[in-house]
């Protein structure tokens, strides 16, 4: 949930659970817990997270607020190796997505492998994810619990004590699978980088859920946690709408019964609107093209949680139910520039701090993206294009035609012609470049 539609949401929630937390917040503060070998950890502080969860495979989403204290982990974690599933560049030129595994014993980390490689593959096949795989770097953390599975499996009186304290039943939510936020940031930070988290609980039933942060939470970086059951052949979809909300910043597409008609004049969201008129809305440019969930791009009445005097891209999407495993036109584009957000596609070993010479070796690396991504580096000796160098990946400065002494300029750019991107801003996001000084 994003933008206007978070604040409206929460105002709508109710009283009710405002005067739920308000009492449970003002109770008293739980005593220190007793850490194995002896250290006391911090007192558990009493707070709210707004969460997305779906109470079975065919289900739209639903939110609610949940309390962080109720479910803080006795077993924290003391070690936790983290290995590469996937690594296409430096952390800080790519989306950094951590995996923690959560109710998997010291022999099972083979598993918690396989099933995690397993769940990002069955992700990662969906576009725009597919085609731009190559902006993210994927992390492993190797997180052994004292006992296998997690509480809640199968039934609420079920107890287990695991490193991130998954359970499900959570606010008394059979499918809602919360974890100790502090404890997955403890376990994050081991990674070189987090944007986003994954958590996956072992267990075969169907559940999860989505904490999307409009900051990152305090010591973390990330701005996003999903969870998912790692032995359940739907649950996948639920990390896969969650970077939806944490990565491309869309909005859902569905509506709830009851909520009426949108009451402001227009969504900030970029998949929402208040305008009919197809010439006036945010995906003017996609229009009347085919979409891949099935539908043409128009405008359909109900999103954001209303169900009138708003409108959506198409009739269906990921962004509106896991039924459909596609995002529309607009979610792509979103997604796309959400991805370059993060990460960059050009990166080069030779530092542009420091000065080269008219022989200095320039060599650049290029994401590998593929499908539709359409990636052109180009070279520029002093602010001029140097065309026979297009997609050369190692020149020097003499090769791009520079004589004499310096200043001199050298830029190396990238960007993305993707049929996938139409907006302006979403195009510019598409390119970054490198520049060198020759003195």
């Amino acid at each position: 949930m994003t933008g206007d539609a978070r604040k409206r949401w929460l105002t709508s929630l109710g009283a009710g659970l405002a005067a739920t937390a308000a009492l449970l917040a003002a109770g008293s503060a739980p005593a220190a817990q007793a850490a194995p070998g002896g250290e006391t950890r911090p007192q558990a502080r009493t707070e709210t997270h707004e969460v997305e969860y779906f109470a079975g495979p065919n289900a739209r989403p639903r939110h609610i607020e949940v309390r962080d204290s109720a479910h803080r982990t006795a077993a924290p974690a003391t070690t936790a190796p983290v290995t590469p599933l996937q690594r296409t560049g430096p952390a800080n030129a790519r989306l950094d997505l951590v995996v923690i595994g959560d109710g998997y014993t010291a022999s099972e980390q083979g598993d918690f492998t396989e099933d995690a490689r397993r769940s990002l593959d069955a992700i990662l096949a969906i576009e725009p994810y597919r085609s731009y795989r190559g902006l993210f770097n994927i992390w492993l953390v190797e997180a052994a619990s004292p006992v296998s599975g997690v509480s809640g499996d199968p039934t609420a009186d079920v107890t287990r004590d695991t490193v991130l304290g998954s359970y499900f039943f959570c606010e008394e939510i059979e499918r809602l699978l919360c974890v100790d936020t502090d404890a997955v940031t403890g376990l994050a930070n081991r990674a070189p980088a987090a944007d986003i988290v994954f958590v996956i609980a072992n267990s075969t039933k169907y559940g999860g859920a989505g904490y999307t942060f409009t900051t990152p939470p305090d010591g973390a970086t990330y701005r996003g946690i999903a969870t998912m059951s790692s032995d359940n052949e739907r649950s996948y979809l639920i990390g896969a709408h969650e970077l939806g909300h944490s990565i491309g910043n869309l909005a859902d597409e569905y509506q709830y019964a009851g909520y009426g008609a949108y009451p402001d004049p227009e969504a900030t969201d970029i998949n929402l609107s208040t305008h009919r008129d197809l010439g006036t809305t945010k995906w003017h440019r996609w229009v009347g093209e085919q979409d891949p969930t099935g539908s043409a791009v128009g405008t359909y009445e109900g999103g954001g949680y209303y169900e009138t005097g708003v409108f959506r891209p198409t009739d269906t999407s990921i962004m509106r139910t896991l039924t459909s495993t596609e995002f529309n036109l607009v979610g792509r584009e979103a997604m796309i520039a959400g991805f370059y957000a993060h990460a960059d596609t050009l990166t080069s070993r030779t530092p542009t701090s420091a000065p080269i010479s008219r022989g200095t070796r320039l060599t650049v690396g290029l994401a590998p993206l593929t499908g539709l991504a359409a990636p052109r580096l180009t070279w520029y000796a002093d602010g001029k294009r140097v065309d026979r160098a297009t997609n050369d990946l190692s020149v020097t400065p003499a090769e791009l035609g520079v004589r004499g002494r310096g200043p001199h300029t050298i830029r190396a750019t990238v960007t993305d012609g993707s049929a996938s991107l139409r907006d302006p801003s979403a195009l510019a996001s598409a390119a970054n470049s490198l520049t060198w000084l020759l003195r």
